[in-house]
């Protein structure tokens, strides 16, 4: 009989009552395949492979990751609370030490959806991985956690919400932002004035292969990795680089997927993206899961698989080498470059558009934080959303410094609840979520 060498839970949530429209590449069967290969080769007969039934994230869970505009019932169903969680329910099993690691199969995604939320956008509303990080930082006492994204698509939302926070290391191997959406993503994003150097977006060119991805967890992501010292990974593990994938142009495999898991290591992994529903996702998903258990995965091959016509160009690795050393210069760079941005103390703004490709909805945002050498720092975000509310919301980070609750008090007393529809309060130092 197999054992797992990792005790390795796993939670499958297919959300069958979810799906933007009934042919969206986001649908329920992206996960349907994937249990009926999983069921015949065996997977639940391993020894030490567990399956969990997911839970149901709160109101005040999700309160600690984004401000739901109006609120959160406008914008989410009860298939987005069993997806975040299933997430919440392995962080739970893997924090217990029920099992080493676990990997929640969940839909519907989530790293598109950012801090403000007004509603759909890049198929995600609301942000599993963030949700579960700000879980295990309230519930565990956990400081550092890494999230290390692998979606084809650059995790935006995931960039925002970790934008200004240097407790946590946010990480996104992608696609070129110049080549598909959302169209960001670039080496020059590193974060704000108080994170600078903790966020790291590796932009890889169209058609890297399995020899490209590789490359950059081996050579940048892992020595990042080390010197961070995370007390948790996560991995959102999106699988639109295959090879197959309608929506995007790189030729991994899932060897490459379970190379990467087993390099990487994540504590906990979360299914993003990945839309060729029966090509890919059910030998993907396989790699992955035996990878994380520790056991031989180099029979689980797609059946039209060909290593040959799936290399890079030369020109193509040598760009991505010219990368990877650039962000790890950055790293490297880190401390000098959160002096350089600011002086302390300071108030900085920053304006954005966002839309949301799902709702078509426009979003204008004006964001001032202050500069603080000792903390994360307060900000407040005005955010106009046409069709929607004109919005502030203020944020307190979980480790702030004295001066910064102060001010972010301030943001939120001097706001004239008159000139918006609704202003917000996440003080993340007493777990409090207001709105007046």
């Amino acid at each position: 009989m197999l054992r797992a060498a990792n005790k390795t839970g796993l939670v499958f949530f297919p959300a069958f009552d979810w799906a933007i429209d009934p042919t969206h590449p986001e649908r329920e069967e992206r996960l349907l395949y994937t249990q009926d290969q999983v069921s015949e080769e065996g997977v639940f007969d391993i020894e030490g492979i567990i399956e969990y039934k997911p839970d149901m994230v709160t109101t005040d869970e999700i309160r600690r990751a984004h401000f739901c505009v109006p609120d959160e019932n406008s914008i989410i169903t009860e298939s987005h609370l069993i997806s975040a969680g299933g997430a919440i329910a392995l962080a739970n099993a893997v924090m217990n030490k029920e099992v080493d690691r676990g990997f929640a199969l969940v839909r519907p995604p989530g790293h598109h959806a950012m801090r403000v939320a007004h509603g759909g956008r890049g198929f995600c509303h609301i942000n599993i991985e963030a949700i579960m990080v700000e879980y295990l930082r309230s519930r565990y006492n956990i400081r550092k956690v890494a999230v290390i994204d692998t979606d084809c698509h650059h995790g935006d939302g995931s960039n925002d919400i970790f934008w200004h926070d240097p407790d946590v290391l946010f990480i996104s191997l992608h696609q070129d932002g110049r080549t598909m959406y959302p169209g960001s993503g670039f080496p020059s994003e590193l974060g704000g004035p108080n994170a600078k150097g903790y966020t790291l977006n590796i932009p890889l060119p169209p058609g890297t292969s399995a020899e490209g991805y590789l490359y950059v967890i081996q050579n940048t992501v892992m020595p990042i990795l080390k010197e961070f010292n995370a007390d948790i990974v996560v991995n959102s593990a999106g699988q639109d680089n295959h090879y197959t994938d309608p929506l995007t142009n790189m030729n991994f495999s899932a060897q490459g997927y379970a190379e990467l898991t087993s390099l990487l290591k994540p504590d906990i992994a979360v299914l993003e993206g990945g839309y060729s529903i029966e090509g890919a996702l059910p030998y993907v998903n396989l790699g992955i899961i035996l990878a994380m258990a520790g056991l031989d995965y180099k029979g689980v091959v797609e059946p039209d698989y060909n290593p040959e016509k799936l290399k890079q160009s030369v020109s193509i690795t040598d760009k991505i080498k010219k990368t990877a050393d650039l962000i790890h210069s950055y790293w490297n760079k880190r401390d000098q470059l959160r002096l350089e941005a600011g002086e302390h103390g300071d108030i900085q703004t920053r304006h954005r558009e966002i839309f949301y490709d799902t709702d078509n909805i426009f979003e204008r945002q004006k964001e001032r934080v202050r500069v603080c050498h000792d903390c994360g720092g307060c900000f407040e975000i005005e955010s106009h959303a046409t069709p929607g509310n004109h919005i502030l919301a203020v944020h307190i980070p979980l480790n702030a410094c004295d001066a910064c609750i102060e001010k972010g008090y301030a943001f939120y007393d001097q706001a004239d609840k008159h000139g918006f529809h609704r202003v917000f309060l996440q003080d993340r130092t007493k777990d409090i979520y207001e709105i007046k």
